[in-house]
């Protein structure tokens, strides 16, 4: 029985076991679509944004919708990196052990290949609660490592 292994795969080619990401936003989007950093962030100072972020946990891409910014109907999108992804310094070994979230950050485009839809979100009590413990950071100073 001969084995197959990745080297035999043409490059470029998706795996079965390719990572999953998604992206939790407020913006509406099509699939094909690019989505680029140099937007405002939607978290920190709201600056013109270095990089744009993904995450392996639905959990993390529904917090990411409910807190993004903006008016819009909160959405999850899968996406895929077109460049280097790295681990997130708010939600990595900088202020927690490890990537407990699994959240990452690129400054390179993700492409949207599918939306999430039927997901269910946290408790309005529980959002509320968060954008409060946001917000009392940021009055303590303590900013996003993504801003600087």
């Amino acid at each position: 029985m001969e084995e197959n292994t990745d080297k035999d795969k043409p490059k470029g080619q998706p795996t079965p076991f390719a990572q999953t990401y998604f992206h939790g936003t407020k913006a509406d989007l099509m699939i094909g679509e690019l989505i680029a950093p140099g937007f405002n962030s939607n978290y920190g100072r709201r600056k013109n944004a270095r990089y744009i972020f993904l995450t392996a946990t639905l959990d993390a891409a529904v917090w990411g919708a409910e807190l993004a910014a903006g008016e819009g109907r909160e959405r999850i999108y899968l996406v895929e990196p077109t460049g280097e992804v790295e681990d997130d310094p708010d939600l990595t070994d900088k202020k927690f052990p490890g990537n407990p979230t699994k959240s990452y950050r690129s400054a390179h485009p993700f492409m949207v290949v599918g939306e999430v839809t039927g997901w269910e979100g946290h408790t309005k009590e529980q959002v509320a609660i968060m954008k409060a413990h946001l917000e009392r950071l940021q009055q303590q100073g303590i900013d996003s490592l993504n801003d600087s």
